[in-house]
């Protein structure tokens, strides 16, 4: 598999839709969490992809989709954390400081591609795409699997530890706050 990394924008908007057709948890949410909570889970996942669908309209790309020829095969949102602003709400995942980090709030990888090492490449992606806006750090919000073994749309601690995250905080056991330091790896 050769993967090529891409930001989500309009033309791209079928991919995504291909991507996340596979998937029920995905067709529902459509990455509204951050954005408005579990509201999302009230709505029909048709009108969180419209909603969706109008950030990326109106821009900038709310993500990378990663490729394999013209598939797409998997997805992260990386945005400034202020774009997700539900993670405030969230007693959990509040902010560490006040330091104008990036989330990476969303990993999805289509079910016939996973294990195969794309997660890793979507993260190293989204740390490319953060580095050029000159933000301090990429932060991000997974489930630790030695913890939990819930599933996660988040990412798993393990896999952003080995791209060289840190926790930064936990306030429960099982969902740590970790940062990929971008001054300190530059």
């Amino acid at each position: 598999m050769k993967l090529t990394f891409h930001p989500l924008t309009p033309d791209l908007w079928p991919a995504l839709e291909d991507l996340f057709g596979e998937s029920a948890v995905c067709s529902r949410c459509w990455c509204m969490y951050g954005r408005i909570g579990s509201s999302y889970r009230k709505r029909p996942g048709e009108e969180n992809k419209a909603a969706f669908r109008q950030a990326v309209k109106h821009g900038p790309s709310p993500g990378i989709l990663a490729f394999d020829g013209d598939t797409a095969v998997g997805w992260c949102q990386v945005t400034p954390r202020d774009a997700v602003p539900w993670l405030d709400r969230l007693w959990q995942l509040k902010r560490v400081d006040d330091a104008p980090v990036w989330s990476l709030s969303c990993l999805y990888v289509g079910k016939r591609y996973r294990r195969q090492g794309v997660t890793s490449h979507l993260i190293a992606a989204a740390l490319e795409v953060v580095r050029r806006t000159n933000a301090p750090a990429l932060e991000a919000y997974p489930f630790d699997a030695d913890v939990s073994p819930s599933a996660s749309g988040c990412g798993y601690a393990s896999t952003l530890a080995r791209a060289g995250f840190r926790v930064v905080a936990r306030r429960v056991p099982a969902r740590p706050i970790m940062r990929y330091d971008l001054k300190q790896n530059a």
